[in-house]
C-alpha cells in the first residue's frame, strides 16, 4: 500500500510503501546530497547541479525552466524541490500530470538539516547517511562547547567576540546582496562571522555598489554563484573594502558540502575566535 506523508508546505505526497528507488532532483545541492547517499536512485538532475562531477543522469534544463516532459519520461517516484529555488507553477504542473513532488523550505541551518533528516530517515526511506550525521556534529544545535557560538569566547558566555563582518553579493548591474532571512546569512552567523546586511528588510536587496563598498564590512565575499564573479570581474568596484572569491557551492548549498563550508568559513573568523577542533 501507498504511504502518504506532508512536505514543507502541508501538501499530502503519496510515496511507495517502502524506499523509493527513482529520484529526480532539481536542486544542485540535493542533488549532490542523494548522489553522495545512493546515487543509483538518482535518474535526473537539472543542467546546475554539477556535483558530484562524474554524474551521469538525465538532464532536464534548469532549476527555474525544468523540461517538465523530460521529467516525466523518467517515471519518478518522487521529484525534489525547495520553495527558494523552484517555481510553483512547475510543481503544480507536475503535480496535476500525476507525478509526486517533494517540497522542502529551507532559510536556515536548522531548518536545513532537520529538512535532510526527514527527507532521507522517512520520505525516502534510506536511513540518516553517515555524511549528514557528521554535518550535523558540526553545524548541529549542540555543538562542541570548545567552539563558541556566535559573539560569544568559549567557556566564557558573556564576554562578546569581535566577529569579522562581510557582504556577500550574488549578482551585479543590478548589484544584489544577501539580506535577511536565508540560509546562507544564517550559515555566516553560525560560522562566527557577521553579515552586515543581515538585518535589512529584503532578503536579497537591491543596493548600490557604493553602499556595500561602504558598509563597514572587513571584506566582500565574492561567490562563482549565481553570479560567477571572478578576479576580473567583481574586486574592481570595490576601492575601500577588500575582496575575497569564494565558492557559491560553500555559501549556499546544504548537504555534503557543509563540512567544507565550515573549515573555509573559519579561515575568515578573526585570530581571536576559536576554530573547531
Amino acid at each position: 500500500m501507498p504511504r502518504t506523508l506532508t512536505d514543507d508546505l502541508g501538501h499530502p505526497v503519496e510515496l511507495p510503501d517502502g524506499e523509493v528507488a527513482r529520484v529526480v532532483s532539481l536542486v544542485p545541492s540535493l542533488t549532490e546530497a542523494v548522489a553522495a547517499t545512493r546515487r543509483e536512485a538518482l535518474v535526473g538532475a537539472t543542467d546546475w547541479c554539477t556535483r558530484p562531477a562524474d554524474l551521469d543522469v538525465a538532464r532536464v534544463r534548469g532549476t527555474k525552466n525544468p523540461d517538465r516532459a523530460a521529467v516525466r519520461a523518467l517515471d519518478p517516484q518522487l521529484v525534489l524541490v525547495v520553495q527558494e529555488e523552484n517555481r510553483e507553477l512547475d510543481v503544480r504542473r507536475l503535480r496535476e500530470a500525476g507525478v509526486p513532488v517533494w517540497v522542502m523550505v529551507i532559510e536556515s541551518v536548522p531548518q536545513a538539516l532537520a529538512a535532510m533528516r526527514r527527507l532521507f530517515e522517512d520520505v525516502l526511506g534510506w536511513g540518516v547517511p553517515g555524511w549528514l550525521e557528521t554535518v550535523e556534529g558540526v553545524w548541529g544545535p549542540s555543538p562542541d562547547p570548545e567552539v563558541p557560538r556566535p559573539g560569544v569566547v568559549a567557556g566564557r558566555q558573556s564576554e562578546r567576540v569581535e566577529r569579522t563582518r562581510v557582504a556577500v553579493p550574488i549578482w551585479r548591474d543590478p548589484w544584489m546582496v544577501v539580506g535577511s532571512r536565508n540560509f546562507t546569512s544564517d550559515l555566516l552567523r553560525r560560522a562566527g562571522l557577521e553579515n552586515v546586511f543581515e538585518d535589512h528588510q529584503g532578503r536579497y536587496p537591491h543596493v548600490d555598489v557604493a553602499d556595500v563598498d561602504g558598509s563597514g564590512a572587513d571584506v566582500v565575499l565574492l561567490p562563482d554563484e549565481p553570479y560567477e564573479f571572478t578576479a576580473q570581474d567583481g574586486p574592481e568596484a570595490f576601492t575601500r573594502t577588500p575582496t575575497r572569491l569564494v565558492s557559491g557551492r560553500l555559501l549556499t548549498w546544504y548537504g555534503p558540502s557543509l563540512l567544507e563550508a565550515w573549515e573555509q568559513l573559519a579561515a575568515l573568523r578573526r585570530p581571536d575566535r576559536p576554530a573547531r577542533r
